[in-house]
């Protein structure tokens, strides 16, 4: 009788499992894009759009920043720890602001295309022709505002003494400091 009992248990444990299988097999998967249906544009949070009103990086400058070359926002932040000169301050000012002004513009371009982009879609008037014209346009933007922030960082460093550099990156948390392909650079 003990052998009945295993194998009918046995049996009672697979049909269950099969029962769970199946009903696992029928529930809907998460969606990787689950509650994103009902923003204003599908392919920027509130929060994207915010940052490219604003000229923030958007993680545009990682490459740079990453690699030794600070950023003004950052820099300025930390202008005290990293011994800007009055000089120095005034320079990376100056580059920030421009940098700002571009990236504004800019920003508010890729939020007018992924708008366009959406609309599109949300219409249903989107076609081949249509869909690539729209999205190069964002892609372009993208890129240019992209170019922007890295192109500060590269303009940023030769403002800096090697000294400067590695304790921004110390105090950035990347470590010691800088890398070592970087052109000699500042004062």
């Amino acid at each position: 009788m003990g052998r009945r009992f295993s194998s009918r248990y046995l049996a009672l444990i697979a049909v269950s499992i099969a029962g769970i299988a199946h009903v696992h097999a029928d529930a809907p998967a998460t969606a990787p894009y689950a509650g994103q249906k009902d923003r204003s544009i599908k392919a920027l949070s509130d929060r994207d759009i915010d940052d490219l009103l604003a000229g923030r990086g958007w993680g545009f400058a990682m490459p740079a920043e990453l690699n030794g070359y600070p950023g003004p926002a950052h820099l300025l932040e930390l202008k005290s720890e990293v011994g800007l000169s009055k000089e120095q301050e005034a320079r990376i000012r100056a580059l920030f602001s421009d940098m700002r002004e571009r990236a504004v513009a800019l920003g508010q371009a890729l939020v007018e295309a992924e708008r366009s982009l959406d609309r599109a879609f949300a219409a249903g008037t989107v076609d081949e022709a249509s869909l690539s014209r729209l999205a190069r346009e964002s892609g372009r933007i993208r890129a240019e505002l992209r170019i922007v922030h890295l192109e500060t960082h590269l303009k940023t460093l030769p403002v800096l003494t090697h000294e400067q550099v590695m304790t921004y990156n110390r105090l950035r948390g990347y470590g010691r400091g800088g890398h070592s392909g970087h052109k000699k650079h500042g004062h």
